[in-house]
């Protein structure tokens, strides 16, 4: 009898916890996404090494630094950069008003919906569709072009919102790091203005948080009011070396966590890895065809070539898509 009523009192404890404090009902694995092998093993036993207090390699909750590339790591990136394709509707929605447009090789082939041509055009093409759709306006303007964008446009092969395309087990990973005293940061070679609108609901990221690259920005008056002026001029490029050099001006920490999927991203890795102490440094290989895309050495989008053959002397990971992740998108 009495060991009936230790029972009952043991569980009637139990649910009053779990409505108390719900986070404890919450299942007990953190990357539920993940499939059981050697990299989330490896996520998990770093985090328990730098978070336990008796363990000689704990990180005070202060140096707990993870950066996260955007694009292909966090959401898809094929077969077209989201934020170029967003520049090739801004280009369409725009021409109307510019009929000039039409004797500029570059922006008639985006007219004309000729991405070989655009391809051809190089990086100094993709400058100036860049800056012919992002600048001349308020910062403010340009938030709500890119919210309106993003609430409506659609992946053009997988047919669903592009925000419906993050991919579920990096979100679980940020989750996790954020709830053992990790401070997250996006550090992208994608436009900084073109995510804060939308990032923090798809990663509960907060836009102070979220590095990327940038043009020029001039204060001035309008009808009596301060506004920030987007200019057709480069302030600073987040990729490749850049992406270390933004953590170091921006964050001012080196993180002790860093994760991408590109050649592009090898700079932010060997960066975090160089640090003393224990370190995480993991690059997500596109190995999906099926679920997504496969892609790596000779992608035009994400390129992954240097990443495969260093991995292992530069001391870092590859997620096998396929292989590592029972689920791929958020929804």
């Amino acid at each position: 009898m009495r060991q009936s009523i230790q029972t009952r009192l043991t569980l009637i404890i139990a649910l009053i916890t779990s409505l108390i404090f719900p986070a404890f009902a919450i299942a007990a694995d953190p990357l539920p996404s993940w499939n059981d092998g050697g990299n989330k093993s490896a996520i998990l036993k770093f985090v328990t090494a730098v978070t336990s207090q008796t363990s000689p390699d704990f990180v005070e909750p202060a140096e707990r630094i993870a950066t996260f590339d955007n694009d292909g790591t966090l959401w898809v990136e094929a077969p077209m950069y989201t934020q170029l394709m967003f520049a090739f509707d801004r280009v369409k929605a725009m021409a109307p008003n510019h009929p000039e447009w039409k004797d500029d090789p570059v922006l008639e082939a985006v007219l004309k919906d000729d991405m070989k041509a655009v391809a051809a055009s190089g990086k100094k093409g993709i400058l100036e569709i860049a800056m012919k759709t992002h600048a001349g306006m308020t910062t403010d303007e340009f938030a709500g072009i890119v919210s309106d964008w993003i609430a409506k446009a659609e992946h053009p092969t997988l047919k669903r919102k592009y925000t419906e395309l993050t991919y579920q087990p990096m979100k679980e990973l940020i989750l996790y790091l954020q709830a053992n005293g990790f401070k997250t940061y996006i550090v992208s070679g994608g436009g900084v203005e073109f995510m804060r609108p939308w990032a923090e609901a798809a990663y509960n990221i907060p836009p102070e948080q979220i590095i990327g690259s940038s043009i020029v920005t001039e204060f001035k008056m309008k009808d009596g009011k301060p506004v920030l002026v987007r200019q057709p001029k480069i302030f600073f490029i987040d990729d490749k070396e850049g992406k270390a050099i933004g953590i170091q001006k921006f964050i001012g920490r080196r993180p002790i966590a860093s994760f991408g999927n590109a050649d592009a991203d090898i700079p932010m890795l060997q960066w975090t890895l160089a640090g003393e102490g224990r370190r995480l440094g993991m690059l997500v290989h596109h190995t999906d065809a099926q679920r997504e895309f496969a892609y790596d050495r000779k992608s035009i989008v994400g390129k992954l070539d240097q990443g495969i053959d260093n991995a292992k002397s530069g001391g870092w990971s590859l997620i096998d898509m396929k292989a590592d992740w029972a689920r791929v998108f958020s929804k």
